[in-house]
């Protein structure tokens, strides 16, 4: 019997906003992220996005540095910190019912996102949305070490990981309903 897949995107649909910049604006708020650099940076990577430029690896080194500096223990209660703070004021009802609506339905729900995991897991979470595809950063014993475990979530990258998901599962894109 085919499934629904419900695929939900994350930043700019979900949210209003994008959780990575805004993960930014927050490391920059709390001093851990000095913001001119940041802000110059920044730009510098979406011109390159613009243009089909980016190298995504480049970007990815610089996204991911502050979880390769900081403790875990730390991050986890920044996260928490960026919940409260930027996240839940930006939920909107009729996103949050959207979900629902799908979940209610039994239908399959992943939120599939190019913004790293760390990021984006409790995020995913508080969607009630139980399957994450997004740009995993490495770990070596709890702790990250500012790589990229695997394919980046990131263009053709979120079709390759989606298919490896339904492929896990025994399942292909001729499973799923259209």
């Amino acid at each position: 019997s085919a499934m629904n897949l419900a695929l939900f995107d994350l930043d700019h649909t979900l949210l209003p906003i994008d959780s990575d910049y805004t993960w930014c604006q927050f490391l920059i708020g709390i001093g851990v992220i000095d913001a001119e650099t940041y802000e110059a940076r920044n730009q510098r990577f979406y011109d390159q996005y613009k243009a089909g430029t980016l190298d995504i690896y480049e970007f990815l080194s610089h996204q991911l540095r502050p979880l390769a500096e900081n403790p875990r223990s730390t991050l986890d209660a920044w996260h928490a910190q960026f919940m409260a703070t930027h996240i839940e004021p930006a939920l909107r009802p009729a996103a949050l019912q959207l979900v629902k609506k799908h979940l209610d339905a039994g239908d399959e729900c992943i939120l599939v996102t190019a913004t790293n995991s760390f990021v984006t897991a409790p995020i995913g979470r508080r969607f009630g949305i139980p399957h994450l595809i997004a740009t995993d950063p490495e770990e070596k014993d709890g702790e990250f070490t500012g790589g990229v475990a695997g394919q980046p979530s990131f263009r053709e990258g979120k079709v390759s990981r989606t298919e490896h998901w339904l492929a896990q599962r025994g399942l292909d894109w001729n499973a799923v309903e259209r």
